[in-house]
């Protein structure tokens, strides 16, 4: 008997940039079960997480042992409190001003990933 995946991460696979940073992740070590749903391939998905497709598109999304949603940064804290050897990055970047200061680079760069996505027409 399989034991239910304990943080849920919803990605985008049609993203070359997203799908390289998820392919590495899944090859690391974790200290529970991560589910990994591409919400390119299966859309149904989203209703997972309540939000819209685009915005899951845009925005990594993670729902952790708790049934919490995490959204941008705040989910590849999730991930990495979750992973063995990167719980000191979600220790260290979680610090109040520094993760304020991630979030902002993160939301730059997911808007511009995503406009650029479209311009690229891979969805």
């Amino acid at each position: 008997m399989t034991s239910q995946p304990k943080i849920k991460v919803y990605y985008n696979s049609a993203c070359p940039v997203c799908k390289a940073g998820i392919e590495t992740q899944m090859g690391k070590e974790s200290r529970c079960e991560i589910r990994w749903n591409d919400i390119h391939t299966h859309r149904a998905l989203v209703s997972e997480v309540s939000s819209n497709i685009e915005f899951v598109r845009e925005r990594l999304h993670v729902i952790d042992e708790s049934g919490n949603l995490h959204i941008g940064f705040d989910a590849f804290l999730a991930i990495w409190r979750a992973s063995a050897h990167e719980r000191w990055k979600a220790s260290m970047l979680g610090i109040p001003i520094v993760r304020q200061l991630c979030s902002f680079g993160y939301n730059l760069f997911a808007a511009a990933l995503y406009r650029w996505n479209k311009v690229k027409k891979r969805w």
